[in-house]
């Protein structure tokens, strides 16, 4: 754990800019930002054989290192904010599930505070306005339908900080709720949703831009009933979440979601759960029980699969690596398309100058060495 890097060129690495991949490319940092040129003086890091990629932005997670951000304290959700940091995540959305209206309008206050002081870029609230028939790892006798007055009332309670609400939109105030979102720049996200093709169209047309993990917690895409999933690979108003932990998708439907909508419009997520970046064992989802072993979480009460226990870094590996996607679509997948969407793109998700210096360093086999968030090294590769 070093110190700020006040001058410092980052040298001899392939370079992975949005015009393309530089080879023997350099990454100027001064002070907490990327610079277009180097003071006299400013250090030198010799990373030749590595790439330097835009640090990794997640739109969907719910905590990490043993942490919820649904239920744990300050210093909890702090831990999983550094857990997920050490992966390369250096800009992150705090995730919510299924509970109580006061709790999760108590939970808004709490990440809120964390968002003003820059440690989150937002809150997800992914529930309780989701459908019973796809409800997933969320507690059914919690759900309700997405009445407007009750997406404000948590829109209110988190201070502006609300970036993304998950819609089932097809149930009763859906529309209506798609349309309040819109109007207020927040996300609305069509997710958990038991919708068909057409109901799925006219939210679109409301307003929702972003599938949540697309494929799952709704219907399977058949050749009559084609249902969610083909209405929103079609539109190119929706950015698509994946989750690329070789659990929640077959490898066949990661490559059928980038050939019909295309890299820029997907999101690689973690959707992660607490036991991400911390191991085996017994946690609780919201109020749910879950069980993780060999890596997968599920709820010990039903079997469904419960977020996940990925890291970006490991996304990354695998995408490249495995799904053969390549690496300039990959960043844009990871880093760009989700600060676009959160609308922080001017300050990160690329590496330009005058963008904070959210930078990592992966060495060939893209394994994460080295991760550097506004100036400061968070890991510093040791590269001897």
């Amino acid at each position: 754990m070093a110190g700020r890097a006040d001058s410092t060129v980052l040298a001899g690495a392939r370079v992975v800019l949005p015009t393309g991949t530089v080879e023997n490319g350099r990454v100027i940092v001064e002070g907490t930002r990327i610079a277009g040129s180097a003071h006299e003086g400013a250090r030198t890091v010799d990373l030749t054989g590595h790439w330097v990629v835009p640090g990794f932005v997640d739109m969907h997670n719910h905590g990490g290192g043993g942490a919820s951000f649904t239920s744990g304290t300050v210093d909890e959700v702090l831990t999983g904010v550094r857990t997920h940091r050490e992966h390369g995540t250096t800009t992150l959305v705090a995730s919510t599930v299924t509970g109580e209206m006061a709790f999760l309008a108590q939970r808004a206050g709490i990440l809120s505070e964390l968002v003003e002081q820059g440690d989150l870029a937002g809150i997800h609230f992914e529930g309780p306005f989701i459908s019973p028939c796809r409800k997933g790892a969320h507690s059914e006798k919690l759900l309700r339908h997405p009445d407007p007055a009750e997406v404000r009332k948590l829109m209110d309670a988190a201070h502006g900080t609300a970036k993304m609400f998950t819609l089932a939109t097809e149930l009763p105030g859906g529309i209506e709720s798609v349309r309040l979102l819109a109007e207020h720049g927040v996300i609305a996200a069509i997710g958990h949703t038991d919708a068909t093709y057409e109901q799925t169209v006219e939210a679109i047309d409301a307003g929702a831009t972003v599938a949540t993990h697309l494929f799952n917690a709704m219907p399977p895409l058949a050749h009559r009933e084609p249902g969610p999933i083909a209405a929103l690979l079609e539109d190119e108003r929706i950015t698509v979440e994946l989750i690329d932990d070789g659990t929640h998708l077959h490898p066949a439907a990661l490559e059928l979601a980038y050939h019909h909508a295309g890299a820029a419009r997907v999101a690689l997520i973690t959707d992660a759960m607490d036991a991400a970046g911390f191991g085996d064992g017994q946690y609780q989802l919201g109020p749910l029980a879950v069980e993780v072993k060999d890596g997968v979480a599920r709820l010990v009460e039903g079997g469904s699969i419960a977020g996940s226990t990925l890291t970006l870094d490991t996304a990354f590996r695998r995408a490249v690596t495995l799904d053969r996607i390549p690496v300039g679509d990959v960043v844009q997948s990871i880093s760009a398309n989700p600060a676009r969407l959160l609308g922080v793109y001017d300050k990160v998700g690329s590496l330009e100058p005058g963008k904070d210096a959210d930078l990592v360093v992966l060495d060939a086999d893209f394994t994460l060495k080295g991760v550097m968030r506004k100036g400061d090294w968070v890991i510093e590769p040791h590269l001897g």
